[in-house]
């Protein structure tokens, strides 16, 4: 029997969505009148032009009204360990296609950045921007209309958002997600949580820090650590847009190239002249959506979802709120413990039973919804089977009764928590999302005087200067908002920080800006909004100023006197950023949406 809280948050959300909802479905439903082949439609310059470049027997197969022709929007790059197994991808894709009766194009590339790379760099303030960045290359590759289904190769943390959300312009074609999978794994996390922390207290060199760097991230595939990448994965799993059972298998090996091929297989038979026709509207609802959510919540994932589930959610014409993730976060139970919420990697957490267990789990309790579309057909049922290759042929069997580490995963019956690791609070300081699954009870309420910064640098030189609160102390670091500078990840906070909770301080975290899935043991409120660029409160927070953050209730307040806090005159924003290509986004930080929609320029 499906909870009751899941019916209402659901059905709250379809009736607050009706009409924009409606305007979605009509578009899709217009375009997908039109008739397949899509490119049926082209005049004879039109597909000369896209035939021009493919081999000859190629332009005799695209030339068939009942060969499905399958478009490729690929993210390659290799500066993103994640995405460089994706180099054959396309051949791979080609040759399987052909093997079902379908053609294959890459219809474009879109752009791929690295967070790790850019982490405390200028650049970390285009990484939102490259969201709806691209959502736009996604469109524009589409935009040809010479394609009958789509396959989306993207993996990491803006890049499968973006593919998503621009796909969904081109809804009445069928799209599938194609993962590469984890690199192996690495160090341990805890050595490497402490590692960064020793260096943050100058207590090791650079030398050492960047060999266990070096030995964490040392290879091709995804990282392994539970953040944004690896939370698109499981979201792309549990929403239906993958094969089943895809996420998580390593790079490289005969399993994932089967799953690719299974994945060209499942496009041609659902394009639009395919043999199963079905599109990606019929899947991303409403329901969809509220299992994504109950996902993230299960496992702990990214808090970056708070932005870009709400944003996916537009895209198909379904407003999502913080309010609904709060509600279903109440009766979520957390099964997973994944680093930074506990010690062990994907690769573990795979192994223990992975996302099959977690939905077959989540299905039984009541707390997912299976009567749903997927790529693979009606219900969630077949996502709790993991694949393998026997004799050489791919086939699915059911996900072991039990967790093989009860460490890292467990039932609905014994969860770690009977509720999911994120929470929104609010009060007189604004609205914020905080994730307290990896923060221990003694550390979630927090009531301290303010230590103001207007840049993750201020902080950072204080810390080193050693100029900082010498007792309790919380952290307030604005203008990083969507307006302020693109809202960049701050998650060069994450080891001074711990090193003061290890200290003996209670500390917390304020901002407008993000963490990411790297949030960790210290209680923070992520995304506060207002922002501080739109005169926000965080704009007239002095140091010194009393700040509580109530984890438990919910709350973020200044203590005091209210009205003479909202008397005060906000503090102006710092210089708007430039170089380094931030001027370029300028028209994009005027019209960006606020973070509880989704941070969005569309």
């Amino acid at each position: 029997m499906t909870h009751p809280v899941l019916q209402e948050v659901t059905q709250r959300i379809i009736e607050r969505s009706r009409t924009t909802r409606a305007t979605f479905e009509e578009r899709s439903k217009r375009y997908s009148s039109h008739g397949s082949p899509r490119r049926k439609k082209l005049s004879c310059a039109n597909y000369a032009h896209a035939v021009a470049a493919e081999t000859a027997q190629d332009k005799l197969r695209i030339a068939m009204e009942s060969v499905p022709n399958i478009g490729i929007v690929t993210a390659y790059n290799d500066m993103l360990s994640a995405h460089q197994p994706y180099a054959p991808y396309p051949d791979k894709i080609k040759d399987a296609a052909h093997k079902h009766g379908a053609t294959a194009q890459v219809a474009g590339g879109v752009p791929a950045m690295c967070d790790g790379v850019t982490q405390g760099r200028e650049g970390m303030e285009l990484s939102l921007f490259s969201r709806d960045v691209i959502a736009m290359g996604t469109a524009i590759a589409l935009s040809h209309d010479a394609f009958d289904s789509v396959l989306c190769l993207g993996i990491c943390d803006k890049i499968v958002p973006g593919l998503l959300i621009g796909a969904l312009s081109f809804a009445h074609l069928s799209t599938i997600f194609v993962p590469a999978g984890p690199m192996p794994s690495g160090i341990p996390n805890a050595e490497k949580a402490k590692i960064r922390t020793q260096y943050a207290l100058g207590q090791i060199g650079r030398d050492e820090l960047l060999k266990a760097e070096m030995s964490s991230y040392h290879s091709a595939g995804t990282c392994t650590f539970y953040g944004t990448a690896n939370s698109n994965q499981m979201l792309m799993e549990i929403m239906g847009l993958h094969v089943p059972g895809a996420a998580f298998v390593p790079p490289n090996t005969p399993l994932r190239d089967a799953l690719t091929a299974a994945a060209t297989e499942r496009a041609a038979l659902t394009a639009g002249n395919g043999k199963a026709p079905s599109c990606l509207a019929d899947i991303m609802d409403a329901r969809a959506i509220v299992n994504g959510v109950v996902g993230l919540l299960a496992t702990g994932g990214s808090t970056n979802h708070t932005l870009h589930l709400p944003a996916i959610a537009r895209a198909a014409g379904i407003i999502l709120t913080w309010e609904d993730i709060n509600a279903l976060s109440a009766v979520v139970p957390l099964l997973a413990r994944v680093y930074p919420n506990g010690q062990a990697d994907v690769n573990h957490f795979h192994a223990a039973g992975g996302i099959g267990f977690v939905i077959r789990e989540l299905l039984q309790a009541g707390l997912l919804h299976d009567d749903v579309n997927t790529v693979w057909g009606k219900g969630l049922k077949a996502y709790t089977q993991e694949p393998v290759l026997q004799d050489g042929k791919l086939i699915w069997r059911d996900i072991p009764a039990q967790s093989q580490d009860e460490a890292i995963l467990r039932g609905a019956a014994n969860p770690f928590s009977r509720e999911g690791g994120l929470r929104k609070v609010s009060g007189t300081l604004g609205r914020a999302i905080t994730k307290i699954s990896a923060v221990q009870p003694q550390h979630q309420i927090v009531e301290a005087p303010a230590a103001v910064f207007n840049s993750q640098d201020e902080f950072l030189a204080a810390f080193k200067a050693k100029t900082l609160p010498e007792g309790n102390f919380v952290c307030v670091v604005r203008f990083q908002g969507p307006k302020a500078n693109g809202m960049p990840e701050l998650h060069n906070l994450t080891p001074a920080l711990a090193s003061c909770l290890d200290a003996g301080k209670l500390v917390a975290l304020v901002t407008d800006g993000r963490m990411s899935g790297a949030s960790g043991k210290v209680a923070a409120a992520v995304h506060t909004t207002p922002e501080a660029a739109e005169g926000g409160p965080l704009a007239r927070l002095q140091n010194g100023d009393i700040v509580r953050l109530d984890c438990v209730k919910g709350t973020l307040d200044y203590v005091g006197d209210v009205a003479a806090f909202n008397a005060r005159k906000p503090v102006p924003q710092p210089a708007e950023p430039d170089g380094m290509g931030r001027e370029l986004f300028a028209n994009f930080r005027r019209v960006v949406s606020t973070a509880d929609t989704g941070g969005a320029v569309f």
